[in-house]
């Protein structure tokens, strides 16, 4: 067992070889996780301990990422994958008292139901990686309930009279976009040597430092039905 957490991981399109800096833009790309959490951070801002709790977490992101990608072994990539993830679940749970005044038990109840919905949909992601959208999909199908959940929450905010829905729909599309050169990155390594998964790097990081911005610009109790 202790072998299989050392086992190398070789999934993106710069790493040739096992070195340490086989991966060197993906590696130095994280940094921008980095620059977003320092920037969420910074003084003058009024408090918002949740939201520093998102920034910290970022930046937790940049770190574990840049250990999958210097590393590139199994323990490595869930120092990569568990923050991301808990990112995810914990803004959602925060979206739905934030953008659309959810009670905490219900937005608990919600969070759960996702969560469940995710891993639910993790089967159907594996199932396509053996299909002929497996390759292109590279893995990035798995984000799509996130995606989904941003252009939800954000739609539904709009509905209830909360001008700050229109940032999540404007930031599920940067999402897109920063997924979109994630999913390229296998198909492009023929004509791109060095891969694109550093730019899904950089974008995202552009993408949790506006979703954090969002939360703090929301932090009053939307008008919607507290369920």
């Amino acid at each position: 067992m202790a072998a299989g957490w050392w086992e190398p991981v070789r999934d993106y399109c710069e790493r040739t070889g096992p070195e340490l800096l086989a991966e060197p833009l993906n590696a130095v790309s994280n940094a921008a996780f980095v620059v977003a959490a320092v920037l969420l951070l910074r003084r003058g801002r009024a408090p918002d301990p949740v939201a520093d709790g998102f920034a910290v977490l970022v930046g937790v992101i940049g770190i574990g990422s840049a250990l999958f990608h210097t590393l590139a072994v199994q323990w490595a990539m869930l120092a990569d994958v568990i923050p991301i993830a808990l990112f995810i679940h914990a803004y959602f749970f925060l979206a739905l008292g934030r953008f659309l005044g959810v009670s905490v038990p219900a937005a608990l109840a919600g969070t759960l139901a996702f969560a469940l919905a995710a891993a639910l949909f993790e089967p159907a992601s594996s199932w396509l990686a053996g299909r002929p959208l497996g390759p292109l999909g590279n893995g990035s199908i798995a984000y799509a309930p996130a995606i989904l959940a941003l252009f939800g929450v954000g739609i539904a905010s709009l509905r209830f009279g909360r001008r700050e829905g229109a940032a999540l729909i404007g930031i599920g599309g940067l999402f897109m976009v920063s997924l979109t050169a994630r999913t390229l990155d296998a198909a492009l390594c023929p004509v791109v040597p060095f891969g694109t998964h550093w730019l899904w790097h950089l974008l995202n990081a552009g993408v949790l430092y506006a979703l954090v911005r969002a939360a703090r610009r929301a932090r009053e109790p939307a008008p919607g039905p507290a369920a």
